[in-house]
């Protein structure tokens, strides 16, 4: 699911495949690798080679065939991280045992590249893949997001997601969220949708779930202001995710001016929306918007007193610097995001479409409301969230209000 304004050449293919021959050598001709599941190709020498593919962690024996002519090609079903064990016989001669063992071999992780934040909450479980198996590992992402981790991260080599060579791999992985029937439990052993989305790259790369924000290569910079501020991002992919209380952003913004901060708008866009749905920076917020640096958004970010947002990219951003995150989200569980303290979320209305398995979504449809679309219920998990209920959580913040009360009389 995109969590940010998505970014261009999205004509492209989101990942780049495995090359059509294992990459590794083995004998007698067979060659043999872990991409796009596990991979295993017999030689083309006339003989009969049996081959079987099992699962260590369970034991299980996930398949087994023959080959009487010689070449042939064996793929596992599941292409998500399996500790295999693959084993051949030629002429009922046992010719070749390998387990899956990545310590000092290059492995690629694949992070979906047209959204932002997705590929902020999944990357740490791609930096714990790496320190579990001791792999040389290679992580092919969205490039806004490299210039953000390339420094605090100096054994993961970082590129772009449609410039890897994938010829030079001993295991690759895709992570990123799969809604139809052909990848269920292909690309992912359970469903996002019930995970979390970040935690969906944990069950992905065969990693216990966790919740560790990423190190961000940011220096200690100077404030970008010196008064004390807040930062807000009104404007997400879908009108679903926006705060759809009409009220709720103008009232929020005269309450925190009220309060002694500066209110700094950071979107790309400060007018974004399709047809004859529009929406626009709060009147009273300071505009910084625009098509900015990553690592611009993020020193604003880490020097605000916090952060007011969607399930959006920019809450992602906002948690991976520690800044205290405000979300507010009737679209969403909780659980689909990072746990905040300060989370907003009105349960006397419909709530959590996105994270119910019976529901489908249209990603290009802007103003798709699954359960109550063309009714007057439509948002309403939103539009029910007020601008008192906001201003209650704000004051739960250590801190809140100190700007008033330590401005010049």
């Amino acid at each position: 699911m995109p969590d940010e304004t998505p970014t261009t050449d999205q004509a492209k293919p989101p990942y780049m495949p495995a090359v059509p021959l294992p990459t590794q050598e083995g004998p007698a001709g067979l060659r043999f690798d872990f991409n796009e599941g596990c991979r295993v190709m017999t030689p083309a020498d006339g003989a009969t080679w049996r081959v079987r593919l099992t699962d260590r962690d369970t034991g299980n024996v996930l398949f087994e065939t023959q080959a009487d002519f010689g070449a042939g090609l064996v793929r596992s079903a599941k292409r998500y991280f399996i500790r295999f064990r693959i084993e051949a016989w030629r002429e009922g001669e046992a010719v070749f045992t390998h387990d899956y063992d990545a310590r000092d071999r290059a492995v690629l992780v694949q992070l979906y590249p047209h959204t932002l934040g997705d590929g902020i909450g999944w990357f740490p479980n791609a930096v714990r893949f790496q320190q579990r198996h001791g792999c040389r590992l290679t992580c092919a992402m969205n490039g806004k997001l490299i210039p953000l981790f390339r420094g605090a991260y100096p054994q993961i080599d970082f590129v772009p997601y449609d410039a890897v060579d994938t010829a030079r791999f001993y295991a690759s992985y895709i992570v990123g969220v799969f809604f139809d029937a052909q990848h269920y439990q292909v690309l992912q052993p359970t469903d996002f949708r019930i995970v979390g989305l970040h935690r969906t790259a944990a069950y992905i790369l065969g990693l216990e779930p966790d919740e560790t924000p990423p190190r961000v290569a940011l220096d200690d910079g100077p404030r970008p202001i010196p008064e004390p501020y807040v930062c807000i991002a009104v404007q997400s992919t879908g009108q679903g995710k926006y705060w759809n209380n009409p009220q709720g952003w103008p009232e929020t913004v005269r309450y925190l001016k009220e309060m002694g901060y500066r209110v700094i708008c950071i979107d790309r866009d400060a007018v974004h929306g399709q047809g004859t749905v529009w929406n626009r920076m709060p009147p009273g917020a300071e505009d910084q918007t625009g098509d900015r640096p990553l690592l611009e958004r993020a020193r604003w970010l880490r020097h605000a007193d916090f952060f007011i947002g969607l399930s959006s990219g920019l809450s992602w951003l906002a948690w991976a610097v520690g800044t205290p995150v405000v979300m507010i989200s009737g679209f969403t569980h909780p659980i689909n995001e990072f746990a905040t303290p300060y989370r907003i979320i009105n349960y006397h209305v419909c709530n959590s479409c996105w994270n119910d398995l019976t529901l489908g979504f249209e990603p290009g449809d802007f103003i798709r409301c699954p359960r109550h679309q063309g009714t007057p219920r439509q948002f309403e998990c939103t539009a029910a969230i007020t601008a008192e209920h906001v201003k209650t959580v704000l004051r739960r913040i250590p801190g809140f209000g100190r700007a008033r009360r330590t401005a010049p009389k």
